[in-house]
């Protein structure tokens, strides 16, 4: 299985992987700075609890990008967005590129 090029993951972006609700709201990992391919576009997309939310910003990564939904996320612009989604492709014995893929608020 091949992995998406690194030529093809031009922006940086810097990812606080959600770890659960504590006693005083919500908590992060520590932040982790990783390549990337952000697309901006307003698409609607449906939450993991069946909200239809709307994502403002796309993301394409490696395989393995730790960031379940919740997750806070720094784009290339400086702009702080929350995970909706995120979905890891893998297409074994066709020569699809592995990736993942965040949607983002």
């Amino acid at each position: 299985m091949t992995r998406v090029p690194p030529s093809l993951l031009r922006h940086r972006i810097s990812v606080e992987p959600y770890l659960g609700d504590g006693a005083y709201g919500p908590t992060y990992g520590p932040l982790v700075g990783h390549p990337a391919l952000v697309g901006e576009a307003v698409r609607m997309v449906r939450a993991p609890d069946g909200r239809e939310v709307t994502s403002s910003a796309q993301i394409i990564a490696a395989p393995g990008l730790d960031c379940p939904p919740g997750s806070r996320v720094t784009l290339p612009g400086g702009q702080i967005t929350t995970a909706i989604t995120t979905a890891s492709h893998t297409a074994p014995g066709l020569p699809v590129p592995a990736s993942t893929e965040v949607m983002c608020e």
